[in-house]
């Protein structure tokens, strides 16, 4: 079932406004905690970008739909939204979700700036009509593995489910690990449960694990195990993909939740805008938020400066993405074609290599910068 407009923006609908469409993961199997931070950051956006005259006068308004981390529903609410006459697309988290999207809106010449979805293939073929403002996932994981090597890690396991992003990580770090004398122990997470994956990191001496897996399960019940297992006291838990940075991951595992180096995309110290936008959205959330949060922020803030300059033309946004030039709440964002990269890429937003403090689990501890 398709998500209503939001209650922020869904006042005006005769035809006057200017709408963007939002996909979002708001239900589950989505990750629905990520799915809000998304969506606070879009929304604070339209309302500041409307405080501030809207688009020429007219108000900005989005227009969401819930994608529930599935490919097919989000190619559908691509369909629908440009039927709806949509100016752009914004926003999506899941990958493998983004690329169904931004497949259809490469079909349909529609443009998408994809707010948080990191896999390098996010279109078959090169594309005018697609941008991204998160890294690549081949930029922030090998910077996650220069980190690992930083640290002392060479015997590197990783517990890994079937997806094309997951498949896509493990290839990145052992592509990035092995000329420098590093090694990639993958464990089949459908032939192996959480004590089993105990047995082959003992059995391969490796010295990390990492989690390749999804959330809560079988994240949380892996995590659980490795912590109890006397024979693996020392070694390090890592997510790159970020699962530790949402309160759901402290709330599923308490004290278990510190010492996870995850990848996040923050600089040490905000733009003005971005404290001004943290603090609003910290109040809108009731929590601190996530770097999805600002994605979702920046994302608008581009599509409106987009808009204002070219109006709501489709086509003319295409044209537009290699002359964006917008300070966000991580540093000016400006767009341009990437090796091995088939959309309009910022290159590169920061990226950091975090963990929760052991001793004080809701502080995030600046590991490794890239």
């Amino acid at each position: 079932m398709n998500t209503p407009p939001s209650p922020l923006v869904a006042e005006r609908t005769d035809g006057s406004s200017v709408r963007i469409g939002a996909l979002v993961p708001l239900t589950r199997p989505g990750w629905i905690q990520a799915g809000r931070h998304l969506l606070a950051g879009l929304e604070l956006a339209v309302r500041d970008v409307n405080a501030a005259g809207g688009i020429a006068g007219r108000p900005l308004e989005l227009v969401v739909r819930d994608t529930a981390a599935d490919p097919q529903r989000a190619a559908a609410a691509v369909d629908e939204l440009a039927r709806l006459g949509v100016a752009a697309l914004a926003g999506e988290y899941h990958s493998v979700v983004a690329r169904a999207a931004a497949a259809r809106a490469d079909a349909l010449g529609l443009p998408f700036l994809c707010s948080s979805a990191v896999l390098d293939a996010l279109t078959e073929q090169p594309t005018e009509w697609v941008a991204r403002l998160a890294p690549a996932q081949s930029h922030g994981w090998q910077i996650y593995a220069d980190f690992l090597l930083s640290a002392g890690h060479s015997r590197i396991a990783v517990a890994v489910q079937p997806s094309v992003y997951w498949a896509a990580g493990a290839r990145i770090l052992r592509d990035r690990l092995a000329p420098r004398g590093g090694t990639v122990i993958e464990l089949d997470m459908r032939v192996l449960d959480p004590m089993a994956v105990c047995d082959e990191l003992v059995d391969n001496r490796a010295s990390a694990l990492l989690l390749l897996v999804g959330h809560p399960e079988p994240a949380v019940s892996i995590v659980k195990s490795v912590r109890r297992d006397q024979r693996l006291a020392g070694i390090m838990i890592g997510a790159p993909a970020g699962q530790p940075e949402f309160a759901e991951w402290a709330t599923s595992l308490g004290d278990d939740s510190a010492a996870i180096p995850f990848l996040r995309y923050l600089p040490e110290r905000l733009t003005p805008l971005g404290v001004r936008v943290e603090t609003a959205l910290r109040e809108r959330l009731g929590a601190a938020p996530s770097f999805v949060a600002f994605e979702g922020y920046d994302t608008v803030a581009v599509l409106a400066d987009v808009l204002r300059s070219h109006g709501a033309d489709r086509a003319c946004t295409t044209e537009t993405w290699p002359r964006v030039a917008v300070e966000g709440t991580r540093g000016q964002i400006r767009f341009s074609r990437t090796p091995g990269i088939s959309v309009w890429q910022w290159a590169w937003p920061p990226v950091q290599v975090v963990d929760r403090d052991p001793a004080e689990p809701d502080r995030f501890r600046i590991l490794h910068a890239g």
